[in-house]
């Protein structure tokens, strides 16, 4: 691009192509792909902690871990050679920040800078972004395009329910998102009061050090124990190296979880007969598997929890751990008084009570002085936003690994941008029509974390671009083969210039090649 072309303010301090919000697994994916797919594009990666992996670095209890394979969980450019596919937390944020620094990633993070608001100025074509500085300091940077890749958890605080006569316990209480890195459990009775995946991620991980550890819930989830290592990736790997056989085991992965999805969804008795023998064959003969892991809801109305190897099962047929279904009538000096009437006691209460969602990082938008109100706007394409232009945001599945949406995003990006490049246009915006007929939540799940805060999100439509595909096989339709220009997406030039862009990237306009 000419000097004399750049856009008003271009080249002030902090101004880059394209800036990106977080530096975990999204937003090291955003800048890899920008990095291999646009090599000329600037970047910067805003990060308000103090290192990488965002949710991998936030969560430091013991056990944290993968919930899906780091086949899928992974990227498709970065072959996952680890010895485990359902790996633990410090595992992963090593493989991202191994791939930030393969991709020169690294050098483009700005720590300690949260994001707090993003103005848009249609004369210019820029947003400018407010970050604030862990010394306090207020700084702002400026970009073309703004990716948010901030996921969808408040970082800050998780869910906690008031308990009746909680002040009254003399034990020690821990949030699995703020667990002390000292904490030592060793000998202790420990209730884990939660029955999704934190908890059943917790109770046999303390398990082997505490006294006894009790998995309190008011109602259970399904529970699928899966292999934590894949004998098949391993042979393949073997044989055919490791490029060619990651990309192989993520489609076979990619195929097993759609099936069991639409198995779930379609045949749930199947599905509930068929996790019900892999439970029984786990547990003590006997054992209520009904009462303790047969839930009132059908498969897939909320996430499957996966445990690996059935360590949970495990750990309960060893008589280290139980499981206790229940509810909490009030709490006494030495443990939870249940509504059975039973006394539960404990020296250490751990409350996997659920997160708390938070839309974009807490950011504020504003377009041309106007305030952005995210539930009246309709999510494109599950990246965009209608009447916010130049702006994508990456979310990935609930039904699925959350990283096979992100590239799919990412790769979508990098097709848009090479197209604006390509036409001379310089800004982009998802243009809806109107009317709140047939709209539904971002996220339709009945995940109790998610009905408590999805109304301060996006909404979605019921079908074309304005539809939350939660369909791998659909997005790879509509993001890697769809049409760019496609009459819903608005084309222009920021209104203070009349010059024609030059392309900022050298890469072939009809997009990147996909690994």
């Amino acid at each position: 691009m000419h000097e004399a072309e750049k856009p008003p303010h271009a080249d002030r301090a902090g101004y880059v192509d394209t800036l990106i919000v977080g530096a975990g697994l999204s937003g090291i994916g955003v800048a890899c792909h920008l990095r291999r797919d646009r090599p000329r594009h600037s970047y910067t990666i805003l990060e308000g902690r103090g290192d990488l992996g965002g949710t991998w670095d936030l969560f430091r209890y013991p056990g944290v871990r993968s919930d899906s394979d780091l086949h899928t969980l992974g990227y498709a450019f970065k072959p996952w050679t680890g010895e485990k596919v359902i790996a633990s937390g410090q595992a992963i944020q090593d493989y991202i920040r191994e791939t930030a620094g393969q991709h020169g990633v690294l050098p483009h993070i700005r720590f300690g800078h949260k994001v707090i608001r993003a103005d848009w100025s249609g004369a210019e074509g820029l947003w400018t972004v407010e970050a604030r500085r862990t010394d306090g300091e207020h700084v702002l940077h400026t970009c073309r395009f703004l990716v948010v890749s901030t996921g969808y958890y408040d970082y800050d605080a998780g869910h906690l329910p008031d308990f009746p006569g909680q002040d009254r316990f003399k034990g020690t209480f821990l949030h699995p998102q703020h667990w002390p890195r000292d904490f030592d459990h060793t000998g202790r009775r420990v209730v884990v009061i939660g029955s999704g995946a934190t908890g059943v991620t917790l109770v046999p991980a303390l398990a082997d050090r505490a006294r006894h550890v009790t998995l309190l819930q008011r109602s259970p989830s399904y529970v699928l124990p899966v292999a934590s290592k894949d004998a098949l990736a391993d042979a393949m790997r073997r044989l055919l190296g490791d490029r060619l056989a990651h990309r192989l085991t993520r489609r076979k992965n990619i195929a097993a979880q759609t099936f069991v999805y639409r198995l779930s969804r379609r045949h749930p008795r199947i599905v509930k007969k068929l996790l019900r023998t892999l439970q029984r064959r786990l547990l003590p003969q006997g054992y209520d598997i009904g009462t303790h892991f047969g839930p009132r809801y059908e498969p897939w109305d909320q996430r499957l929890c996966v445990v690996p190897d059935g360590d949970l099962f495990k750990a309960i047929s060893s008589g280290r751990a139980s499981v206790v279904t229940d509810r909490i009538a009030a709490f006494a000096e030495e443990g939870i008084q249940l509504a059975s009437g039973a006394l539960l006691e404990a020296d250490t209460v751990v409350t996997a009570t659920g997160l708390n969602l938070l839309a974009f990082g807490g950011m504020r938008l504003e377009v041309d002085g106007t305030p952005v109100s995210l539930p009246d706007t309709r999510v494109y394409k599950g990246c965009m936003l209608s009447g916010v232009p130049n702006l994508a945001f990456t979310v990935g599945y609930i039904n699925a690994s959350w990283t096979l949406k992100v590239d799919l995003v990412c790769a979508y990006l990098c097709r848009l941008l090479n197209r604006m490049d390509a036409t001379g246009r310089w800004t982009c915006v998802p243009h809806h029509d109107g009317g709140d007929a047939g709209t539904r939540p971002l996220m339709d799940f009945a995940a109790g974390y998610v009905q408590r805060s999805i109304d301060a999100f996006p909404r979605q439509g019921d079908a074309g671009p304005w539809r939350m595909n939660m369909s791998y096989k659909e997005d790879v339709r509509e993001l890697r083969h769809g049409r760019i220009e496609d009459g819903v997406l608005r084309f222009g030039n920021p209104t203070e210039r009349t010059a024609t862009p030059e392309p900022m990237s050298s890469a072939d306009p009809t997009g990147p090649t996909e690994p």
